[in-house]
């Protein structure tokens, strides 16, 4: 990790090098992207058993293309019970965390007969999109699927690569069925997005895309952005510290190697007021190494975007920390929560040393699809809004309108659109 004094210099330097991982700087796949999504688009199933078998190695065909209930039997029957258990009390977690975000139609009425208001509906179909193999989280999945099944989606798919042997990884199968999916497909890629968006004679088209994937996959939710909605176009995982001289080294230490673990684009940075707690945390991130069965990942995400930003105050480095927006932001210093007072920019808050990232990540019950690169600006949590569609209601009484016709009519001839004035008029006509 490079450890540098915090000055506008630097921090911009750092923004510019983070902002490198955006999939929005990969645009050489973007051709491959376009070709595979067309191909599907015209050819449906054909095109997506034929990128299959080239990218996954097994012989996929229309009765073999949907998981079984046998097969979700087997993947119960192979994971052990403590794990199943596991699963179940986080799913319950999350479910009651997104039951806190519901929100109900509404209807305001006035006195003289107008009546505003707002209905809210859930989406009719979510695609949820798990990666496979060595990259498997069943954690996502449950992040992916609860909030849609709270908000009363009615069926919610899920598109996921199996193995060589046309398999699916058993603990993806074990969080579907605990999560509530209805319809499991051995499709991954960008072929799976492009089947989940236009729909083919074996996967239905959804209205909503959600979950992680590699630069294919974002491109391809990216690619088919206006023909469903898309949660966002996610970026490498990433996570900063705030940290005092108050804070535990060794575990400040761990928490950077939580997330720069996930891959080489990974970003880890901690920004502390003690050049004392700087040092020690060096040292501890090498006594670490020593032991993480992904120590090279790690090493290669620290050499590229590992930072420790020396701050001369905690308000200097509260606004480095806004201006990163990072993904995930601890905050362990002596008064963490006067602190996050000051923090406008961040996907995820921890508070204190007993609120490790890693417990957002699978137990807590807020989502762990959070903005990254930067979009913690604007973007926000996956949350039960996403899979809700909000209809404007208006209906106004013959004396609402006369009060505001005039009004609606110079409004339109202002703007050149006099069919649109002519539309109210016309009401009005022979009653002035």
């Amino acid at each position: 990790m490079r450890t540098v004094q915090l000055n506008e210099q630097n921090k911009a330097s750092l923004l510019q090098n983070l902002l490198k991982r955006s999939p929005n700087n990969y645009g050489q796949y973007e051709e491959t992207v376009a070709k595979i999504i067309a191909d599907v688009r015209e050819r449906g199933d054909k095109a997506v058993f034929n990128y299959t078998r080239q990218f996954d190695k097994w012989d996929i065909g229309e009765d073999s293309v949907r998981v079984t209930q046998r097969e979700i039997d087997e993947a119960f029957n192979s994971i052990e019970p403590e794990f199943v258990e596991v699963l179940k009390r986080a799913a319950a977690n999350i479910e009651d965390f997104h039951r806190k975000q519901l929100r109900n139609s509404w209807i305001d009425t006035k006195p003289d007969g107008s009546i505003l208001g707002q209905r809210i509906l859930p989406i009719a179909v979510s695609g949820v999109y798990v990666p496979g193999g060595k990259a498997a989280y069943p954690s996502s999945l449950l992040m992916n699927v609860i909030p849609a099944k709270v908000a009363g989606v009615k069926k919610v798919i899920l598109t996921t690569p199996a193995g060589a042997d046309g398999k699916v990884n058993a603990g993806t199968l074990v969080a579907a069925r605990i999560a509530g999916v209805d319809e499991i497909y051995k499709v991954g890629g960008a072929q799976a997005i492009a089947a989940m968006a236009f729909g083919t004679e074996s996967i239905p088209k959804v209205d909503k895309i959600t979950g992680p994937g590699n630069i294919f996959v974002a491109l391809a939710k990216k690619a088919c952005f206006g023909y469903v909605s898309i949660d966002s176009i996610a970026g490498p995982s990433e996570i900063l510290v705030l940290a005092d001289e108050t804070a535990n080294p060794r575990y400040v230490a761990a928490d950077l190697l939580s997330q720069a673990e996930h891959d080489e684009l990974a970003s880890a940075i901690l920004i502390t007021t003690d050049a004392k707690l700087a040092k020690e945390v060096e040292a501890q991130i090498e006594v670490f190494l020593k032991d993480l069965s992904r120590a090279e990942i790690i090493e290669k995400s620290l050499t590229q975007y590992g930072y420790i930003l020396l701050a001369d105050s905690m308000d200097e480095a509260v606004d480095a920390a806004n201006a990163i927006a990072s993904e995930h932001l601890e905050i362990l210093t002596k008064d963490p929560y006067a602190v996050m007072t000051k923090i406008q920019n961040a996907g995820a808050v921890f508070l204190g040393e007993y609120s490790s990232e890693p417990l957002g990540d699978y137990y807590a019950g807020p989502n762990h699809i959070l903005p990254t690169n930067g979009t913690a600006r604007f973007f926000s949590p996956l949350n039960v809004d996403d899979f809700m569609k909000k209809t404007s209601i208006i209906s106004y009484s013959e004396d609402a309108l006369r009060r505001a016709h005039k009004d609606i009519e110079l409004f339109a001839e202002k703007e050149g659109l006099t069919a649109h004035a002519n539309s109210i008029r016309v009401r009005f006509e022979e009653r002035g």
